[in-house]
């Protein structure tokens, strides 16, 4: 019989996407901390030297973009010039404008006019119950490994790690669809110009070893640590980054389908983000209750629409009631309505950064709100 394994993949602080998104996402937490019904849409690219911040952005206060970049790109450790990107010596360029007048008069809320959402677009969250947090086994791994990476980079334990990296799980799973061992480990890391040797058994010994589930490691499971050798170019010297090129590390890792739309620059009236959020909350809790094993749910919108044109689930055969029976349930007790999700999430507040990196799903770090159990006894009370 055929194997059936499946990867993820995720990436460090300091891969060049990730810097934009979290260049993105500390920009739009220092609007929100003043403003909190600013409206952002904040785009970042980098490369060489070079930090661009675009976008739209309609707000009553004044944050200092520039000083936000400097100091986000020093946290994430770009403090040296020989990196071809440091904190000190970058140029920041910004484009800023305001919000088209078009799309704010079906986003606002005024009379007659139930605030609507900012685009249309589509919107998935998922759940399962391959691990605690009820995130896919895949990138949950992956997440733990680019944690890893850049904390013992930060910490000094292993002092000639840079900051660009990057990690990917492939996990084997049985018939039932269950994960039963770990096929490929591979981790990249920038580094310093040493030996690879010894960078490849640093990062085995105090990243893969310390975080992978050692009863799911066999004497089959391969290990991939810099496959191509030296990786002493990185970071935006090495190649450009754009916000929003992450996605799927952003949610679960390829294993659930995904709408399309990037979350990281985007204030919660932009329904790409906050309606992925409540669709995450809503499959969570559906999983917690044991009303299923696996819940995929999709919420739809139109442009300046408060009501969702659809939401569907899919529990792909693993529910114990009919799946109508639990979308009842959602419409009646979850209000997804881009209002409603930021009133029931509370979004409207400086929570984004810390979700730039490893991913926006399954923290059980942070204090998410969409990562609340709340609502399972609404879904139980089906069986």
């Amino acid at each position: 019989m055929e194997r059936k394994l499946f990867t993820s993949e995720s990436v460090t602080s300091g891969h060049p996407d990730k810097i934009c998104d979290r260049l993105s996402d500390a920009i739009l937490d220092a609007i929100l901390a003043k403003d909190p019904h600013a409206r952002v849409a904040c785009e970042t690219a980098v490369t060489t030297g070079l930090v661009l911040v675009m976008g739209e952005i309609t707000t009553e206060t004044y944050v200092d973009i520039q000083q936000i970049v400097r100091t986000t790109v020093q946290n994430i450790g770009y403090d040296r010039g020989k990196y071809g990107f440091d904190a000190e010596n970058l140029a920041v360029l910004v484009s800023i404008n305001s919000q088209s007048p078009d799309i704010a008069m079906g986003v606002d809320e005024y009379e007659g006019h139930e605030q609507g959402a900012g685009d249309q677009g589509l919107m998935f969250g998922f759940a399962c119950d391959e691990t605690e947090n009820y995130m896919p086994l895949p990138i949950e791994l992956s997440h733990r490994l680019v944690r890893r990476l850049d904390e013992v980079r930060l910490n000094g334990t292993v002092d000639f790690l840079r900051p660009d990296g990057k990690a990917q799980v492939t996990v084997e799973y049985d018939e039932s669809d269950r994960p039963v061992r770990i096929d490929t480990v591979v981790v990249s890391s920038q580094h310093a110009d040493l030996p690879i040797e010894q960078v490849r058994q640093a990062i085995k010994t105090h990243v893969i070893d310390v975080v992978m589930p050692k009863d799911l490691i066999d004497e089959k499971t391969k290990y991939m640590i810099n496959p191509t050798g030296k990786f002493v170019v990185g970071g935006p010297k090495g190649d450009s980054g754009l916000t929003g090129r992450k996605i799927i590390v952003d949610t679960y890792g390829g294993y659930a389908r995904h709408g399309g739309g990037a979350f990281s620059g985007k204030d919660p009236s932009k329904v790409d983000r906050s309606a992925s959020y409540m669709a995450r909350y809503i499959a969570k809790n559906i999983v917690a209750s044991g009303v299923a094993s696996k819940a995929e749910v999709q919420l739809a919108y139109a442009i300046g629409v408060a009501q969702p044109v659809s939401i569907r689930i899919d529990t792909f055969n693993t529910a114990k009631v009919d799946e109508s029976k639990i979308v009842e349930v959602i419409r009646k007790h979850f209000d997804v309505t881009p209002k409603g999700i930021i009133t029931t999430l509370n979004l409207k507040r400086p929570i984004y950064e810390q979700t730039a990196n490893y991913g926006h799903m399954g923290r059980s770090d942070i204090d998410l709100p969409w990562e609340k159990l709340d609502k399972i006894d609404f879904f139980k009370a089906l069986l």
